[in-house]
């Protein structure tokens, strides 16, 4: 794969260009943002590695910057800005994952393949509906008719993971995979749990249900 790695701090930068090409990936390294951003915009890349706190142009605005241009190259945010709200307000911006550093080059790697699993966007295909529901992948927006619905980032993923498979069961070891990255069975209720989550916030305040449970299978999206 090709990736370009944005990142300030050379000893930080270095290592991880240095891991990703031992593992046959073609790197590139930049260390400000406003070059980074320029890299972003003017060269095809399978990843981009972001960090949050860069000089001429922070990661937030880089990533906001590529949205808006519907840019949809998988974002990984590698910063130390670890809050709770850190986190929420870069995958709100349109990044795709988050790692805080400290961090082991094996979790990097490991989550850097799992984003090249994921299907690839187009610019075609920014919106996803059924019914009346909207939901703007470039935007992190989500509506019911007139109505905004405020997504936390794993609900939010979810509900995409359901959208781009309306009208197909989807298991629950489907889900844990997509949508958690788990990939056996770890005798949690978390799947029950969000679907939950998620039918109170899209389902319950509005006369049509979406959601559907498929008694002893899985759950689906059904809609037009």
């Amino acid at each position: 794969m090709k990736i370009l790695v944005i990142e300030d701090d050379k000893t930080t930068g270095d290592y991880v260009a240095h891991g990703l090409r031992e593992e046959g990936h073609t790197v590139d390294l930049v260390e400000n943002g406003r070059d980074g951003l320029i890299r972003a915009s003017t060269s095809d890349y399978d990843i981009l590695v972001i960090d949050r706190m860069l000089p001429d142009l922070d990661g937030l605005s880089i990533v906001k910057t590529l949205r808006g241009a519907k840019n949809l190259t998988p974002v990984l945010f590698l910063t130390s800005l670890g809050g709770v709200d850190d986190r929420i307000d870069g995958l709100n911006a349109g990044a795709d994952d988050y790692l805080i550093k400290p961090f082991a080059f094996g979790e990097l790697s490991a989550r850097v393949a799992a984003l090249a699993r994921r299907p690839k966007l187009t610019a075609q295909e920014d919106t996803l509906h059924a019914g009346d529901l909207t939901m703007d992948l470039i935007r992190r927006k989500v509506t019911r008719g007139d109505v905004e619905i405020d997504l936390l980032p794993r609900e939010f993923a979810l509900l995409e993971h359901l959208l781009r498979r309306k009208n197909r069961v989807q298991t629950r070891t489907m889900l844990l995979e997509a949508v958690w990255d788990i990939s056996f069975d770890p005798q949690t209720n978390v799947v029950e749990t969000h679907i939950s989550r998620l039918r109170a916030k899209v389902d319950k305040p509005f006369d049509t249900e979406l959601i559907k449970t498929v008694r002893g299978a899985g759950y689906r999206i059904e809609a037009p």
